[in-house]
């Protein structure tokens, strides 16, 4: 098959992917639960009738069985089919990323720092300022700090 055949394939396949689900989805919401015997007492009793006799659960269930059958079949085969169907990168029309860019230096090994260029001289390191931390207060007489204004001693 043609990579256009192949295209189109996934394309239909894509359409009927989202058509599955959204049937699946409607079967499944159209589905009784547990409490739907009492909706029976709102007029709700006579929708059963309209499937036959065993009702619309043994229909409804079957359908969103198969749905789910071909709804994971799908999913499965487009998982694979973008695992192995894949072109190379070298048969890609890639546009601007298939062009070569200019090569890169090689990365110094780990735990190593990087040369530095030729042209560049060293930067200049800044010397560090003092810190900037308020001394505290000592009197003169005791050799103790004294308490901040404003606050109490105990």
């Amino acid at each position: 098959m043609s990579e256009d055949g192949f295209q189109m394939l996934m394309l239909i396949l894509n359409i009927v992917y989202v058509l599955v689900a959204v049937a699946m989805i409607a079967l499944i919401l159209m589905q009784r639960g547990s409490g739907a015997a009492a909706g029976s007492g709102f007029g709700a009793g006579a929708s059963g009738t309209v499937f036959g006799a065993r009702g619309a659960s043994n229909f409804m269930s079957k359908s969103t069985k198969w749905l789910a059958v071909v709804f994971f079949g799908i999913s499965l085969f487009m998982a694979w089919y973008a695992g192995h169907g894949a072109r190379p990168a070298s048969e890609q029309d890639l546009g601007l990323m298939s062009t070569p860019t200019a090569a890169v230096p090689a990365a110094p090994p780990a735990g190593e720092l990087p040369a530095a260029p030729q042209g560049a001289a060293a930067p200049v390191q800044q010397p560090v300022p003092a810190a900037t931390v308020p001394a505290q207060a000592e009197s003169a007489e005791t050799g103790k700090e004294n308490a901040p204004e404003g606050s109490q001693k105990d």
